[in-house]
């Protein structure tokens, strides 16, 4: 197969889409409502779809990775969000240092865990 794919858009659940929708207003994406019960979230060329659906073990096996040019940078910029003080079940965990490179971990609201990362050059 030969094609010119444009993007790879993942569904997530949330416990609380109004919550969900807020936290990641709050990181950034721009929110477009198709329905009721369904959003697409942007930040420049990378998007998802978010549903007011939750079952629990999808939710809690939901990663996704988010690579970015400096991990660092991200990470600090992420903190002054305050995001765990505004939303009671957000976790930001610190950067670890792996052999392809270095990432920090995101908990959204609903316990999707965002792998957000830099490899290696």
């Amino acid at each position: 197969m030969n094609h010119n794919i444009k993007s790879l858009r993942p569904f997530i659940g949330a416990k609380n889409f109004g919550e969900s929708s807020s936290f990641y207003r709050d990181l950034g994406f721009t929110e477009t409502k198709l329905e009721p019960k369904l959003s697409v979230f942007q930040l420049k060329s990378t998007a998802f779809y978010l549903q007011d659906y939750y079952a629990k073990d999808w939710v809690d096996n939901t990663m996704l990775f988010l690579e970015v040019d400096d991990v660092e940078r991200y990470y600090e910029e992420l903190k002054a969000l305050n995001l765990p003080e505004k939303y009671s079940s957000v976790r930001l965990e610190p950067i670890r240092v792996m052999g392809w490179g270095s990432e920090c971990f995101l908990h959204d609201p609903s316990g999707i865990l965002w792998h957000i990362g830099q490899f290696n050059q």
